[in-house]
């Protein structure tokens, strides 16, 4: 159960080992789950969410304190995490599981995330269309421990898959160094 006050964010970006760390840490974070949702199996495993036949996304939700990290701060991280205009998933995993979307809790998530993909449209940071679809939020599921800070786990094999994903080039192209790597 959450605290009175906190709030919950989902997000999905491509491959879930790449969404926690930039949030992690953070002012107001709670706590980051990486798992699967917005498909129509209760409870499927990584297999079964890879083999494209369930529907769900790979994402993180997000535990927060809105008085401490908003939830507009968080969209601003998550933009900056994701290429947006890939409809195809991201970087090199491809397919339904892959693609970004944010899943929204709430009118006032939906209002704030449709504007700031709105900003991020007109911004001129991006030559092709933000496909990244705004959603609204539908059951979580835990993926399994060995996913879960997967960068704290494993550190030298997510420093090489950042790198050759071609996710850690991209965000220094687009973002600088703010909240990759």
């Amino acid at each position: 159960m959450l605290e009175t006050n906190y709030e919950l964010a989902t997000f999905a970006g491509g491959c879930f080992w790449c969404m926690v760390k930039p949030f992690d840490e953070q002012p107001g974070i709670i706590k980051i789950v990486s798992g699967y949702t917005g498909g129509t199996k209760e409870n499927p495993t990584y297999q079964e969410v890879c083999s494209e036949m369930t529907g769900h996304y790979e994402a993180v939700q997000i535990t927060f304190d809105p008085t401490v990290f908003t939830y507009e701060r968080l969209l601003s991280v998550y933009w900056q995490q994701i290429d947006p205009t890939d409809a195809g998933g991201q970087f090199y995993d491809r397919g339904q599981s892959y693609q970004t979307a944010i899943f929204y809790h709430n009118e006032k998530q939906r209002l704030a995330a449709e504007e700031s993909k709105k900003q991020l449209e007109m911004s001129g940071k991006f030559s092709k269309p933000i496909a990244t679809a705004i959603l609204p939020a539908k059951p979580f599921y835990s993926a399994e421990d060995y996913h879960q800070h997967y960068y704290k786990k494993n550190p030298d094999h997510y420093g090489r898959y950042q790198l050759g994903s071609g996710r850690k080039a991209f965000i220094e192209q687009h973002w600088g160094n703010n909240y990759g790597e």
